[in-house]
């Protein structure tokens, strides 16, 4: 009967769904939270740095037994794997995609969340018009890669505090439009868009091209609902432009086990008093 329940509420999702960035090993936690969905870090999970392939199948056969399953993945690059500037190594940075996109298809993940703030640092100095031609060409490549496993990298705002390029929702949306490839799309993070004084009208901007969302509140980057920041127009704006994807909860849990069900009990309120 839960189960069958389960399959008719799924049938039946007709807007976003909460889920959260999380370990797999925090999967009883995450379900008995009602949250079917968890976005795990590819640098320590699935990166040939520090996972040989005999460890990624044991990783494979976890992702494949948990409570839930792989909505995205995040942290792509580790940070001395730059994306512009003088240290851009293309090949390194294509075979290590080409790695990446080939495990993230083995687990069945289909975003990649492309924010890796230190890989897209721009050195003291450095020409901006330079860097953001070779930005576009090296994603561009990225893209052609991820297209051969049908994987989609989905580029992330980020905040001053993190990186020093692509910093608001409206520069990523303009990249990915400069990009201009199927496989590059975009993640717009409600967090860094508060850390940015963003307003939400600027989703608004991302229809066809918005994939996947991160959320917490400005503040400590808490989990939502901690101090009732209200997300309503945010979410109003992903209703204007038809999104019905993920809403993952990138926070700074002190409790996980409590606050990671609190938060998803207040932004399923949140997105309901927004679908009115």
């Amino acid at each position: 009967m839960i189960i069958l329940l389960i399959l008719i509420m799924s049938f039946f999702q007709s807007g976003p769904e909460v889920g959260v960035v999380a370990a797999v090993d925090r999967d009883s936690v995450v379900s008995a939270a009602g949250i079917r969905y968890i976005e795990e870090n590819v640098v320590n999970s699935f990166s040939p740095r520090k996972v040989n392939e005999e460890q990624f199948k044991e990783n494979l056969a976890k992702f494949k037994s948990a409570k839930v399953k792989l909505g995205a993945v995040n942290v792509f690059f580790p940070g001395d794997i730059k994306l512009v500037g003088d240290q851009l190594n293309e090949p390194l940075v294509l075979g290590y995609v080409d790695t990446i996109m080939r495990r993230c298809k083995q687990v069945g993940v289909r975003i990649i969340v492309l924010g890796s703030g230190g890989s897209r640092r721009l050195p003291p100095g450095y020409d901006s018009v330079r860097a953001s031609k070779q930005f576009i060409d090296i994603v561009r490549k990225m893209a052609s890669v991820a297209a051969k496993y049908k994987r989609i990298i989905a580029i992330e705002n980020l905040n001053y505090t993190e990186t020093n390029f692509v910093l608001s929702l409206s520069q990523a949306i303009q990249y990915v439009k400069a990009v201009d490839h199927p496989n590059f799309r975009l993640t717009a993070d409600v967090y860094h868009m508060l850390m940015e004084n963003e307003p939400a009208e600027v989703i608004d901007q991302a229809k066809g091209i918005l994939v996947h969302v991160h959320i917490a509140e400005k503040e400590e980057r808490a989990y939502p609902g901690k101090r009732g920041v209200d997300f309503v127009p945010y979410f109003k704006a992903m209703n204007r432009i038809g999104y019905k994807g993920k809403i993952m909860m990138e926070a700074r849990f002190k409790d996980f086990d409590k606050e990671v069900a609190m938060g998803k009990a207040y932004l399923d309120k949140q997105l309901a008093l927004a679908a009115k």
